[in-house]
């Protein structure tokens, strides 16, 4: 239950930056925008928080922000139209190997 806590968690890391983003424009701050990723940074921190009773904190650490680097950088892709480069996409996949091996590693 942990895990997928963890990973739910991990989910609204991609919440906070998206709102930052759409938050902050040219024509000033959207106050909706900005409340939407302050919600997404405690919901997202207290579920690492309660994931955090089974699973070893580096290690929860390391998943939460994968999760939240990946998710970011698929939305920027998206969102944004930041470049989609095959380097980018190589590092991207280290990151995701890197949680991979520590879920499959875990001692929970």
């Amino acid at each position: 239950m942990d895990w997928l806590l963890l990973l739910i968690a991990g989910l609204f890391e991609w919440g906070w930056p998206v709102g930052l983003k759409f938050g902050m424009t040219d024509n000033g701050l959207h106050w909706g925008w900005i409340a939407f990723a302050v919600f997404c940074m405690f919901a997202s921190g207290t579920l690492l928080l309660i994931a955090q009773k089974t699973i070893p904190m580096g290690t929860a650490y390391a998943v939460w922000t994968g999760i939240g680097a990946t998710g970011a950088f698929i939305l920027g892709l998206l969102l944004f139209a930041e470049p989609a480069t095959l380097s980018r996409f190589f590092f991207v996949g280290l990151i995701l190997m890197g949680i991979i091996g520590l879920k499959l590693t875990a001692a929970s």
